[in-house]
This record gives structure tokens, sequence and C-alpha cells, in this order.
């Protein structure tokens, strides 16, 4: 066993060791031995470089920015007057992290730069490496998409070709390209990248690396409409980074609790969500699942909490805003949902991935059903659809052609509507979303008692019931609840019933059905 007065480079290999093998008390352990031993040598710069990792694993590893940050603050000091040398740079590049996950995207691209100089002139082609693909990162954030992923494509060969000097910055690297590939939705360069990455986390043994790709690969697979085998990939995922870095286990969780929530396994989503924490993918996979409870005040915070995560200009706003929009939505603030959908629109045009097109038409779909603008509404999901099915999202697309065929049935264009969602729900049956085909058997229900074809006086049977307990005071949220209907499809009901009728209020519709002895 080693013991004080050994080789400090013994122990940070020794530390090396256990931080491959996952073990990080043991490796923090050996960190710690190794600084004291730097400094007990009077060797500064040394314990300056062992302190930066320490501060490392308590940032990706435990996710405690607090105690990263004190020995960031430690190794500053012990660098502080001695010669420019590697150590600087990666103070620099740390602190860039440091930086971007604080918000303040200015200086974490400053910090970046310089730590790619550094890299540079010293000959450390991993340093300079990292700050590229730190500086992608950055780019990402501040809107500059195409740039950003250049740089992590970079990057990320250089690492896959063992250009890097040390392997821990090299696995870094690979995860900071898999999480911007899913920032941005682009799946086709991430599904190019991720069996390299994977065969490389093997041959050198990352059981992180590997994890938080079988995770990322997971979320791939979830959108592909592959649930089995996404399932088979985000369980294993969750169990290989369960004692790895904090931020990459709780990645994890979230992505594994929306597959989940895709299912209409509420309750084990919500598990897994919470398991995620304050995670922003978790928060905002919460407020889906509040939404479609009714909570709307509680899903409105839960996205608000995500959304403050990230900055104004980061692709990942785009999962939450599209969430968003459904939320101020049902709460009725249609100036907030258009402004989101403004946003996500621009942020498509920006990141030019179709996924991310096919969400900001879906969007505007839904502001113009609720504008009122119906025809509008069935063009904008009929894109959608089409743009959601050459993306290869089968899920997304069968939930735009349901909607569509609610829309279409307020257009009075009520076999077409059927068609349509009979369509949806075959799709949302395969994929097996249980809660989705719910939805779509009782849209086809009410589609049925819609049906011209079906009664012989102004209003449907289900029409009558609609308005029998809107006369009665009902919320629509509470005639939903009585007929186990979705309120959207009770305010189409409603609507539908001013045009039969001639109306344009609740009460004057009420007043006319009775006397025409409907009621």
């Amino acid at each position: 066993m080693l013991g004080r007065g050994e080789d400090p480079a013994a122990l940070e290999g020794l530390s090396w060791v256990h931080w491959w093998q996952g073990d990080l008390e043991r490796c923090l352990a050996a960190r710690e031995r190794a600084y004291r031993e730097h400094r007990s040598a009077g060797d500064r710069r040394g314990a300056a470089r062992v302190a930066l990792w320490i501060g490392d694993d308590h940032l990706w590893y435990r996710g405690s920015p607090a105690l990263a940050e004190g020995w960031f603050a430690r190794a500053r000091r012990l660098l502080d007057g001695l010669a420019e040398c590697p150590e600087h740079g990666w103070l620099a590049v740390f602190d860039a992290h440091v930086a971007l996950d604080g918000g303040d995207l200015d200086a974490a691209r400053t910090l970046a730069v310089e730590a790619q100089r550094l890299g540079r002139s010293h000959g450390v082609v991993g340093l300079e490496m990292f700050g590229v693909a730190t500086e992608g990162m950055v780019r990402l954030e501040q809107g500059a998409h195409a740039a950003g992923l250049r740089c992590l494509d970079e990057a990320t060969a250089a690492a896959l070709a063992g250009d890097y000097e040390d392997l821990a910055p090299a696995a870094w690297s690979c995860c900071l390209l898999l999480s911007a590939c899913e920032q941005v939705r682009d799946d086709e360069r991430g599904a190019q990248w991720c069996p390299e990455i994977l065969a490389f986390s093997r041959r050198v043994g990352a059981e992180f690396l590997s994890g938080n790709c079988r995770s990322y690969h997971g979320s791939v697979l979830t959108r592909a409409g592959r649930w089995a085998e996404a399932e088979d990939e985000l369980v294993a995922a969750a169990g290989q980074l369960a004692g790895g870095p904090a931020t990459l286990h709780r990645d994890a969780l979230a992505r594994l609790g929306e597959l989940r929530r895709r299912q209409g396994r509420h309750e084990q989503a919500r598990r897994s969500f919470e398991g995620a924490g304050e995670q922003w993918r978790a928060q905002a996979g919460l407020a889906a699942l509040r939404l479609a409870e009714g909570d709307a005040d509680g899903a409105a915070e839960s996205i608000e909490r995500a959304l403050r995560q990230l900055a104004p200009a980061s692709p990942r706003r785009a999962d939450p805003l599209e969430v968003g929009v459904r939320i101020r939505l049902a709460l009725g603030d249609l100036d907030a949902a258009a402004g989101h959908t403004e946003t996500l629109a621009a942020m498509a045009e920006a990141v030019a991935t179709r996924p991310l097109h096919a969400a900001a038409l879906l969007c505007e779909a839904r502001v113009a059903v609720a504008s009122e603008d119906v025809h509008a509404a069935i063009r904008h999901y009929a894109d959608a659809v089409a743009t959601f099915e050459r993306s290869g999202a089968p899920f997304e697309a069968a939930q735009a052609r349901l909607e569509m065929a609610a829309a279409l049935a307020a257009a009075a264009r009520v076999r077409l509507a059927q068609e349509e969602a009979r369509r949806a729900r075959a799709a949302l049956e395969e994929l097996g979303a249980a809660s989705e085909v719910d939805r779509a058997a009782a849209l086809l229900a009410g589609l049925a008692g819609d049906d011209p074809a079906s009664t012989s006086g102004p209003l449907t049977p289900r029409q009558v019931e609609v308005l029998r307990l809107a006369a009665e005071g009902h919320t629509e949220r509470e005639i939903a609840e009585r007929l186990v209907l979705s309120e959207h499809t009770v305010h189409r009901h409603l609507a539908n019933i001013y045009t039969r009728l001639g109306c344009s209020s609740r009460a004057a519709a009420v007043s006319q059905a009775s006397r025409l002895g409907l009621l």
C-alpha cells in the first residue's frame, strides 16, 4: 500500500486506474494524497494539476459545483506567479465549463479559446482539442449551431484517432458531441458517430462513456419508434451510469422517463423523472405528465424550471418550448403560446434539422386552432405529419395526425377526420402508446356521433350531451371528465354546436337548443 512519502506521480497514476474503473471514492482518495505529496515537495504545478482533476471529478461525477470551484480556486492560487504552463490551459478549460453551466457564454468562449492557445503553444494536443470541443458547446448555446458542430466533430475525430495524450479529455469530448447531436435533434449525425464512439469506449474500458453512448442511442431509438430496443438500451445505460458521473446518470434517467411517458406508463415515468432531480429534461417530462393529468398550473411551474436552466439561444430549449406551447394554450394564454412558437420556429430555421422544423409546424398548428383559424391549422398539421414521417419520428407523426383529425372535424370534414384518426390510432397501437391510443379511440367515438349520416337533427347525440352539461354550468374540463373525452374534443364539440345552431356563445346556443326542444 502506498504511504506518505511515496512518489506523487505514482499516486496520480493510481488515481487514474480507479477513475477508469468508476471507483470515485478511491480515485479521490488517491488524488488527495497525491496533492498533499506535491505540496510537501514544494511542487506547486503538480499540486495544481491534481487539484484541477479533483475539481473536475466533483463537477462531472458528483454534480457538486461548489466543491469543484473550491478546488479550481486552489489550483488558481497555486499557479499564480508561475511561468505559463499547460496547467494554466486546463484551468482555463475547466473554468470555461463552470461559466458555461452558469450561463456566462462570452466568458466561457474566451476561456475555451485561451485553452486552445495554451495547448498549441505547449504542444499538448489533448488540451487544444478539448478546448475546441468546449468552444463547440458554447457556440451551440449561442445559436451558432453549424460552427459548434464542426468544432465537436473535429475534437471527436482527434479523440478517436488517438491524438489526445490522456484518455479522460478524449472521452469527455465524445460525450459532448453526443450531447450536441441530441440538442439539435441531428439523429443522422449522431447515428454516424455512435458506433465509432461505442467501439472506442469498449477499447479503453470506459464504462461511463459506453453507458452515455447507450443512453444517447436509447433516445435515438425512442424517437425512431423502436421502443423495445430503446428500453433495453436505456435500462442498461441507467445501470451502467449509476455509480458514474451524476450528470450522465440523471440524463439517462430522464431519457428513460420520456420513453415511459410515451408508452403511457406514467407512474414509472414519474419515478424516473423524479430520480433525475432538477435536470431540465426531467422537469420538461414532469410538465408533460402534469398537463396530461389536467394540472396546467403545476405543468407551467415545471416547464419554467426547465427553461430557466437553459441559455436563451440554446437548442436544448426546443423540447421544453414545445411542451410550453401546449401548457400556455391550456391556460388560455394565447400570446405566450404564440411567443414560444415563434422562438421555436426561429430556432428550427437556424438549426435546419427536420425534427425541429416539424416540431415548429406542429406548434404553429396548435396556435392556429386556438386562434380559430382552422384552415391554417389543417395545413400546418399536414406539413408537420409529412415532415415527422420523413424524419423517422412515428410517434410525433401520429400525434400530429390525431390533432389534424380534430381540426378536420371542426371544419365539418367528418369523413376525412375519421380516416386520419383511424390511421393515427393504428400507428399508436403499433408503437404501444397506450394513453394516446385511448385518446384516439375517444376522438373516433366522438366523430361517429358527429357523422351527418348518423342523425337527422341539427345536433348529433354527442353534441346534445355536451351542450346539456354546458347548460348545467360545467366547465370544459368537467365535461371532458364526465364524458371521458379530452378537453380539446369538448372544445371542438362546442365550436361545432355554435356553427350548427348559428350562435356565437354558450348562452345563445343553450337558448336556441331549448327553443328547438333539444334539451
